[in-house]
Order: C-alpha cells, then structure tokens, then sequence
C-alpha cells in the first residue's frame, strides 16, 4: 500500500474514533436547530423536570440521604450527561438502581467514602469509553436485564414500607431478608395517618394515569400531601421532621482530598457503581433508540457518564446514570435534541430556589408512594411471565438474576447470569451440531 493510501487510512481511522466521541448535542445541532426545535424541547424538559422533582428527592431519602442530594444529582449529573453524551434523549439522574450500593457504601466509609468511590467509578467509566468497551455492554441477554430489573424493583419495594406504614425502625438493616424481619416486628408501630396518605397517593397516581396521562401524577400528589400536612399537621414524618430545611442552592464544588488507603478500601464500592452505572445507562440509551429510532454512541455515552458521576459527587451528589422511565418521558414529550435535557436541568434548579422552603412538608409517606408505583413499573411483570414460559434456559437465568439480585448482590447477578446464558447458548449449539 502506498504512503499515501496509508495515511487516507490512519486519517478515516482518526475521524471514525472522533465521531464515537463527538456529544450528540453537537451533532443535533450541526444538522440544524429551529425555533420550533427549541420549543419542543423547552416543552420536553419541563415534562421531564416535573417528574424527576420529586422522584430525586425521594431515591436520596431511600438511599439514606438527605433529598437535595438527589436534586443536585439531577441537575449537575444531568446537564453533563446531556451536555456530553452520546445518546440524543437520554435523561441522567439519580437511579432505583443505586439505592442498596448507594446505602452499603455510606454505611462502611460514610459519605466522603461515597465521593470517592464515586468519583474513581467515573474514571472508570471514562476508561471503558475510552477503550471503546461500551460497544459490548449492550449486547447483555434479556433475561438478565428483565430479572435485574425485576430484582432491584423488590429492592426499591422493601425499601418503602417504612415509611408507606409509618413505622418506627431505630436503624432499617440494609440487606434484604433482614430489613424484612425488622419490618415484622415493628408492624405494631404502624402510623393510620401515613399509611392513608400512602395508600391515597398510590390510587391518585393510578387514576390520573388512567383517566387523565398526560398530567403529572407524582408531582400532583406529592405537592397535594404536603399541601394536607401543612393544614393539618397529622402524625407523619415529613422531610422537614427528618431531614430539616433543603437548601435552595448547590454547594460550591469540592473533593475529598486524596488517600490511598481510603482509595484501597473503597474501590470495589467504585468498582460496582462503574459497572452497575455503565450498564443501566446502555440500557436506558437502547430503550431511547428503539423508542425514538436514533442510534446512540455507546463509548461516547459512557465518556459523558464518568465525567458526570465526577460532577455528580463533587457538587454534593450521589451516582448518576442514564434513567429509563425519565428518558422515555422525554422522548414521548417529543423532544428534539439533548437540549431537553439541559433544561430539565435548569428547570431543576429553578424549582430547587424558589420552592425549597415548601420541601419541609412533603410527607415521607407520599414519597413512599410515588417509589411503590416506580417500583412495580420497573418490575415488568408481563415480560417476566413471558420468559418464564419462553424455555427452561431462559427461566433459570431469569430467575437466578432475579434472586441474585434481590438477596444478595447486583453485579455478581448480572455476572452470573451473562456467564449462564453464554453457558446455555453453547450447550444449545452444541447439541444442535452434534
């Protein structure tokens, strides 16, 4: 091949490894962005914006947190992620995903351990993007997503009932079995209150998602439950009897400062978040494309993931990833570009200066409510059924995903049920070459 030829090469190389990389917003807007597009997807981001508000503050509280560092996941982590990423419609936040991690991690090293943990996670990422790894995550078998997701929706489930029944739990055990026990034996405690007001969100949320779709159900109950305590002051805890007052503005950027030891004893922690994050941000960019009809970049995407996870934590936040229920919104709002994104982010932060103050009266029990409905969305029931009746191989996987999942730990579930699946398909082939 001639000197010439070889560089046309190395050059077509360079420009294909900078399109993987190229942020989707750039290219959105190169192909050209109107007044209309702008409309749309200002239109897109309040949508969006209306359904994280609540849902942020209510994954940090399950997660052991206070809620705004829930709000200031969505708004740092999510600009960056649309801001950088590789996926036209993707919505970045805090996830379900993350609550038992997110829990363990602050438990064995605190929040700075959290931080750190998060922060080399998203160096990770960044190394997988940068390897060009993310290209292979997708290609995950069904019945592992289906029984993860199935798993952690347990997870989110039994993380609830504390405060949907109102009850009084000196310190909730993390791992499942045992957060189940200490659930019995506080039932005497249950509060009539809270658990009305849970049982009342749960049926308002399913009406107006029936009978009127296009109405934003968690916002409206959550904004009419605390709107109830402050008039008449039932028994429940509130964010407010919890937490104390949100802060109406983000904390000026900061990090731990840098030890290795403490960088030895929390890195499987860093190891977990960077996998577990990296997966449900694929997953949620394949659910935006076969939604949309785009094609995201994965490695680009996961770049975009790692700097935001950074942002995320430096800012006062937890672990960021892709969303899928919130990306979906987005793209059924009919957005246009990644710019949707940005200003759910901004919209964010306006809802987080002028109505912090109003935060301290949101029941805890209305946000239970709003995570019981999360919850059983994300189980996919349907298809859980239907691949327990596709084939045994598909069942056993699917179910040992599942059980991994929920009573044990999340990456070794995705783990063990790649390895299975891989292990079922080869002995399929083989017998079928035999």
């Amino acid at each position: 091949m001639s000197d010439r030829g070889e560089e046309l090469q190395d050059g077509k190389a360079k420009a294909e490894r900078a399109f993987l990389f190229k942020p989707a917003l750039i290219s959105a807007l190169k192909h050209g962005y109107s007044r209309s597009d702008l409309r749309d997807d200002a239109l897109a981001g309040l949508t969006v914006a209306i359904v994280a508000l609540p849902l942020s503050m209510a994954l940090a509280i399950a997660s052991g947190l206070p809620p705004e560092r829930g709000l200031y996941t969505a708004i740092v982590g999510g600009f960056l992620i649309s801001l950088l990423g590789g996926s036209k419609f993707q919505i970045g936040g805090p996830a379900g995903a993350f609550i038992v991690l997110v829990s363990l991690t602050v438990e064995r090293h605190g929040y700075d351990g959290l931080v750190l943990a998060t922060a080399i996670a998203g160096l990770i990422m960044i190394a997988i993007g940068v390897f060009r790894l993310g290209t292979y995550i997708k290609y995950i078998p069904h019945p592992v997503t289906v029984g993860f997701a199935a798993g952690i929706a347990v997870i989110i489930f039994a993380s609830q009932l504390r405060d949907f029944l109102g009850l009084e739990i000196a310190k909730e055990p993390g791992p499942l079995l045992a957060k189940l026990g200490a659930l019995w034996n506080a039932l005497s405690t249950i509060k009539p209150a809270a658990l009305a007001i849970s049982v009342a969100g749960v049926a308002v949320i399913l009406l107006i998602r029936k009978f009127r779709p296009r109405w934003p159900s968690f916002l409206i109950v959550v904004t009419l439950s605390a709107a109830f305590v402050a008039i008449f002051h039932p028994d429940v805890a509130t964010i407010g009897s919890r937490f104390g007052a949100v802060p109406n503005s983000l904390p000026a950027p900061s990090l731990p400062p840098f030890d290795w030891q403490k960088i030895y004893r929390v890195l499987p922690d860093a190891i977990a978040i960077a996998l577990l994050g990296s997966i449900e941000s694929l997953l949620s960019a394949v659910v935006a494309d076969k939604m949309s009809g785009s094609k995201h970049r994965s490695n680009g995407e996961l770049v975009a993931q790692g700097v935001a996870n950074i942002g995320s934590v430096a800012f006062g936040g937890i672990p960021v990833t892709g969303t899928i229920a919130r990306t979906a919104t987005n793209v059924r709002a009919r957005a246009k570009s990644p710019v949707s994104g940005i200003l759910h982010a901004a919209y964010l932060l306006v809802f987080m200066m002028l109505a912090a103050p109003l935060a301290v009266h949101i029941p805890l029990a209305a946000l239970a409510a709003v995570l019981v409905v999360v919850a059983f969305n994300m189980s996919d029931h349907h298809e859980f059924r239907a691949l327990l009746g596709k084939s045994w191989a598909d069942a056993t996987v699917l179910l040992a995903v599942f059980l991994i999942t929920a009573f044990y730990d999340l990456v070794a579930a995705i783990g063990i049920g790649v390895a299975l699946s891989f292990l079922f398909r080869a002995a399929s082939l083989r017998k079928k070459s035999g």
